[in-house]
């Protein structure tokens, strides 16, 4: 009852890892960790020069810039990986594009590309690995969301619905994929030192560096968590705001946050 709800990834030594949003923030974060740790890192994100500063010198790493929102791009990344490496490990879908929006700032465009990116990305990206993985009946889905996804908060309204997306679509492919072999963790930090957060406006609660969200994710891929969510000082009462009813929900966060 009580074992890991996912196969512990520990040892990456030689694993093949696809880092889908990879050029700053937590992806680069992460792709320091692993590369330092033995895997086999493909880089991804649109920003060519900054996936070159983050490779560095590093043996066993692939650079594979792209826009992940263009139609095929992540089709043609999976087939090239597959290639090359015979085989993917992991896939961590890191990529986010957020702007704090109010109702009435609403734009079209700001909703398609965003959805685009946060959301649709990473289905696609799903979609292109996933008939590999089943064949070989192994390998790691990580999906960062974000706590923004478990209930409304504002200023978040169009990256709060796509990540609220996420946390649903990971529910149900674990459910599909982990009999099969799979794993599938849902990462849900909180406020996170990285160029998004840095558009905010307000104080930031908890606010951690880059690199201690990666070593959270790390740490709790290693234990085989499905959920990952840091830091608990701040994501633990978010977790409680969950179990509220409407009327107490809405007070709450309107005294919390002034709006």
């Amino acid at each position: 009852m009580f074992a890991p709800l996912n196969p512990p990834l520990k040892d990456w030594a030689g694993k093949r890892v696809w880092l889908i949003g990879a050029s700053s923030g937590i992806g680069a974060a992460l792709a320091r960790r692993l590369i330092d740790a033995g895997a086999r890192v493909a880089l991804t994100a649109r920003d060519a020069a900054r996936l070159a500063e983050v490779a560095g010198r590093a043996p066993n790493v692939l650079q594979l810039p792209m826009d992940v929102s263009e139609p095929g791009a992540l089709a043609r990344g999976a087939a090239e990986l597959w290639a090359c490496w015979g085989g993917i490990d992991a896939v961590f879908f890191v990529a986010a594009r957020y702007r704090p929006v109010r109702a009435w700032e609403l734009d079209d465009d700001d909703v398609d590309a965003t959805l685009r990116t946060n959301v649709a990305a990473v289905m696609h990206g799903c979609a292109a690995v996933l008939p590999g993985m089943l064949v070989q009946q192994s390998g790691a889905l990580v999906i960062v969301s974000s706590v923004a996804g478990y209930r409304g908060l504002p200023k978040a309204l169009v990256y709060g619905a796509s990540k609220a997306a996420l946390i649903n679509f990971a529910e149900v492919l674990y459910m599909d994929v982990r009999p099969r072999g799979l794993g599938v963790h849902l990462v849900c930090p909180g406020f996170v030192e990285t160029p998004l957060t840095a558009q905010n406006d307000f104080t930031m609660p908890a606010l951690i560096s880059a690199d201690e969200a990666a070593g959270h994710i790390l740490t709790g891929l290693a234990r085989g968590d499905f959920h990952i969510h840091f830091p608990k000082r701040f994501t633990g009462w978010l977790r409680v705001l969950r179990l509220l009813p409407y009327r107490l929900y809405f007070a709450a966060v309107r005294r919390m946050t002034g709006l």
